[in-house]
């Protein structure tokens, strides 16, 4: 027997010796087991679980990266609905996959978009400016558009009855202090003043990237205008910075397919399968749209570009996958800089000045989300929205996705001055933070998907997209 087959067999064994003692762990109440603490069962179980999977992902089968995530999904999926409360314990794996990635957000941000922004004239950066936000204002309009037709067609409150009603607004009153803090916070010009930062460090130790990302491109821009001498050695100490960033995010990005197993098993088992089919009508509508807008994408971006539709999508998919398991366009933001550059060719310059831009101000399945939600909750409480009223949610949910995306739950900010503008009462939140959690996940997927089109389109119109279209 050679050697090659005799690993191939052992690697075979092991996994099935770690994953029969997973299953078979994770199937009984361990109370039950008398011989071993509680604890030492409960680690013993996701060690054994966890090296199931790092021998078939990593020894048995060759697979690329983006398979390894999708996998890792899938079998979180699973999970949750198997294990249910009992495989909530392996969280903190994603939680530290999570820290891992927001732990180089910072200095990645910081030092592209210093380096990106020094190394392009004013006038280069004015127009990539301009086209940057024009493009994810018209595409955030758009979004919001589409929200309000599906809500408009397919009634998705209208329906609702009132026990269940009154038991959403019930389960979710202890979210009232939380809802009231949001709509005291929900003024879009104090927002908006929010930008320019009073303390840099303050906004670096919080991760406020508006502000940080204010005064990177200030810095950059200052840069130029010094002399060469002196500028370099800070060019060239910030650039090494971001080098390392990269270096790191490509370590990271290995443990992805086990911390995005570990979230989504978390979500799954601990999401309430009465409150899902309460709202059914509601979520279905609002992934339909959002799905909608995710192939609306390929299509701008081949008109733009040249890229072929299939080209752009499966370049995506491994940022997909980490926004999905994680919520966060932040987050994801290192792994959508590496896929634009290194998959699609985006320049690193323009990559590094459109995405973190996108990752704070380009809220496009966010906005989608807004317009359903809006009418949704307006529905319920019998609200009759004039064509102007709904307009208005248009205009509201565009421009406050300027400033809100640096915010703790900035999506439902976001909503809560949609709804204070037209005058829907923001206690109707209550009624879809059940669902919140896993419709984020959605709209998260679909804001990143928007921004790497935004970063390929712009490439394009300034004739610097190097792949091969």
């Amino acid at each position: 027997m050679s050697q090659k087959l005799t690993l191939q067999v052992k690697d075979a064994v092991v996994f099935f010796i770690t994953a029969c003692v997973s299953i078979l762990l994770y199937s009984v109440n361990l109370k039950e087991i008398g011989f071993l603490p509680v604890s030492v069962l409960q680690l013993v179980r996701a060690a054994a679980l966890f090296t199931a999977m790092i021998v078939i992902l990593e020894k048995i089968f060759t697979i690329k990266i983006y398979n390894k995530i999708f996998i890792g999904l899938i079998l979180g999926v699973a999970a949750g609905i198997i294990f249910k409360s009992s495989i909530a314990e392996i969280k903190p794996v994603g939680d530290l996959f999570i820290r891992m990635i927001r732990m180089i957000i910072i200095p990645l941000v910081f030092a592209s978009l210093l380096v990106g922004s020094a190394s392009m004239s004013p006038k280069k950066m004015g127009r990539i400016g301009a086209k940057t936000l024009v493009y994810y204002l018209i595409y955030t309009a758009f979004a919001v558009f589409i929200g309000l037709v599906l809500a408009n067609i397919f009634q998705p409150g209208s329906g609702l009855p009132e026990d269940i009603k009154t038991g959403l607004l019930n389960n979710f009153n202890n979210k009232g202090a939380e809802v009231s803090k949001l709509a005291q916070q929900a003024n879009p010009i104090d927002i908006l003043l929010q930008i320019v930062p009073v303390n840099l460090f303050n906004s670096l130790s919080n991760g406020k990237l508006l502000p940080i990302i204010f005064f990177a491109i200030f810095t950059g821009i200052a840069l130029t205008m010094l002399p060469k001498e002196k500028a370099e050695p800070v060019l060239s100490f910030f650039e090494g910075i971001n080098d390392a960033m990269i270096v790191i995010v490509n370590i990271v990005i290995k443990f992805a397919p086990y911390g995005v197993f570990a979230l989504i098993a978390n979500v799954v088992a601990n999401f309430g399968t009465d409150i899902l089919m309460s709202l059914l009508k509601y979520m279905v509508i609002t992934i339909a749209g959002l799905v909608f807008l995710n192939f609306s994408y390929p299509p701008v971006v081949k008109l733009f570009s040249g890229m072929k539709m299939g080209t752009f999508l499966k370049g995506i998919r491994s940022a997909q996958l980490i926004a999905f398991s994680t919520s966060s366009s932040s987050a994801t933001l290192p792994v959508t800089i590496k896929t634009c550059e290194d998959v699609m060719g985006v320049p690193s310059d323009i990559a590094s000045f459109v995405l973190p831009l996108g990752a704070t101000v380009n809220m496009n399945g966010t906005a989608l989300y807004q317009g359903v939600s809006a009418l949704f909750i307006a529905q319920v409480f019998s609200i009759d929205l004039s064509l102007s009223s709904q307009l208005l949610i248009v205009l509201t949910a565009t421009l406050a996705s300027i400033g809100t995306a640096g915010a703790p739950m900035a999506g439902v900010l976001m909503l809560v001055i949609v709804l204070e503008q037209v005058g829907i009462p923001p206690e109707g939140l209550a009624l879809i933070l059940g669902v919140e959690r896993i419709l984020d996940m959605f709209r998260t997927t679909i804001n990143i998907t928007g921004d790497a089109s935004a970063a390929v389109v712009i490439a394009a119109t300034e004739g610097e997209l190097k792949i091969q279209r």
